[in-house]
């Protein structure tokens, strides 16, 4: 390298950290990273989040909305012009025009900035005496599919931890799952020390995607390798074209076809999982995980302890110092702040939320304390995006009833519907979940599929919602003091 070439490398660094403190010192980024469980409603929650710090009139749980200390909130171009834009006017538009529908969901990454005016107030406020004026804020949100970030628990694995494990979970918990058993008859039926065949790979990739795919369907929420499912432009390659096999009996030789499923797991996380971490993940300030807990609850013990499971891999991922690529990668940035969210509050009555809370802490504390977490602040909550519904008791067989009603997406007339009452202990869920019962022994757990109701909003209004607002001050409210 000459030295002219060192003198341009040295201004570019001195310009960049210059740009850096600039940043950070007047117009501060918050990344965002907003993900989903299985069917969780990542589109609905970006957008009705955004919508609703545009137009605050719904927001008095975020104190710098409530005090008026935003006094604007403008989209603009992202920096990443490498990654698609969210596509926030096609979504608010499905979701508040005259005849309402969900937006069609996300499947792959992007990114939108909305950028907010903030008065100086609390300690910075202090520090300059109020004299600097407004601030700009920018706040990057970066929708990625949940199954992207499940997949960073690969890299701690080995292909044969791998194998092992998601084999073990399909005999002894999923061996019912029509997709399950065949792909267990498959892989029994296949001699890890044989020669590698690709017609037996490909066999063997399409059986064991068929089972991710039924287990999606089915609510479940560790559906690894998630690019199975989302292959993208990488349908069809060697790095999606492997599977779990039961180990061999000795040593592997070179050429077998354990070896070469070996070979195509490495190849996965070093060619799919790793980019992903660096390129985004690990960029990542605060963190929102939706999950669709109601929906686990209706599909019963087994896919709540699935989602329990997924939690601790989850906050597992959030610990990069385990890993000594990852603590290089990183370099002591790490999420600040992590919310998990249980989506689809407005389907329970009021009184039901509580309850809901406290199913997802008790969830969140098992997933702490298994992972052995420790570092950023975490918190659980009961939310609904976008609320769908109204509440209403209704008299039955000398009862009262707390239910909702609103409109069904499947015919659109309008349904009172009482989903059963979650228990006042999440133990009642969970101890089940643990033990692997089939089902719930005490008590059947409803879901309805809601359409957005027609909506009109007053000036200054975001779309409606159950918490969004507690929400925002949780995960971005101290950046905006």
């Amino acid at each position: 390298m000459g030295f002219a070439d060192i003198s341009d490398d040295l201004a570019r660094r001195v310009e960049g950290a210059g740009a850096s403190v600039s940043q950070a010192l007047f117009e501060p980024v918050i990344r965002l990273g907003v993900t989903g469980l299985s069917r969780a409603g990542k589109t609905v929650f970006i957008t009705s989040l955004v919508a609703n710090l545009m137009d605050r009139g719904r927001m008095p749980g975020l104190s710098a909305a409530a005090s008026g200390a935003i006094t604007a909130a403008w989209l603009q171009p992202q920096p990443d012009l490498t990654l698609p834009r969210f596509d926030y006017e096609s979504h608010l538009a499905a979701l508040t025009g005259p005849e309402p529908r969900w937006p069609a969901s996300t499947r792959s990454i992007s990114e939108l900035r909305l950028s907010l005016r903030v008065r100086p107030g609390g300690l910075w406020g202090a520090m300059t005496g109020g004299v600097t004026g407004p601030r700009t804020v920018h706040l990057d949100i970066v929708d990625y599919p949940g199954e992207w970030l499940l997949d960073l628990a690969l890299l701690d694995k080995s292909y044969g931890d791998w194998a092992a494990e998601t084999l073990e979970r399909l005999e002894t918990r999923h061996a019912d799952a029509p997709a399950a058993r065949s792909y267990l008859r498959a892989a029994a039926g296949t001699a890890p020390e044989a020669a590698h065949d690709e017609a037996t790979a490909a066999r063997l990739a399409e059986a064991f995607t068929g089972w991710l795919s039924q287990a999606r369907a089915a609510g479940l929420a560790d559906c690894t390798p998630g690019r199975f499912l989302l292959p993208g432009d990488l349908a069809g390659s060697p790095a999606l074209t492997f599977a779990p096999l039961p180990a061999p009996a000795g040593p592997a030789r070179r050429g077998s076809l354990w070896r070469e499923m070996e070979r195509r797991f490495e190849g996965y996380k070093r060619e799919v999982v790793r980019p992903f971490f660096r390129d985004h993940f690990a960029r990542i300030d605060r963190q929102v995980v939706l999950v669709d807990a109601l929906g686990a609850i209706h599909a019963g013990p087994r896919a709540v302890e699935d989602l329990r499971r997924s939690m601790t891999e989850l906050l597992a991922a959030f610990r990069p110092g385990r890993n000594p690529w990852l603590a290089r990668l990183v370099r002591g940035r790490r999420v600040e702040r992590i919310l998990f969210a249980a989506t689809k509050a407005d389907h329970l009555h009021h009184r039901q939320h509580g309850r809901l809370t406290a199913i997802m802490e008790a969830l969140l504390r098992e997933a702490r304390d298994r992972a052995q977490f420790a570092g950023a602040e975490t918190a659980a909550m009961a939310i609904a995006s976008l609320r769908t519904t109204v509440e209403e008791t209704i008299a039955h067989k000398g009862e009262q009833l707390d239910c909702v009603r609103g409109r069904l997406a499947e015919s659109g007339r309008q349904a009172a519907f009482y989903p059963g009452a979650l228990p006042d202990d999440p133990a009642r869920l969970l101890g089940p979940a643990r033990a692997g019962a089939p089902r719930w022994l005490d008590a059947d757990y409803e879901v309805m599929r809601f359409a957005p109701a027609p909506l009109r909003l007053r000036p200054g209004e975001g779309p409606p919602h159950i918490r969004l607002d507690r929400a925002a001050e949780f995960l971005i409210g101290d950046r905006l003091q």
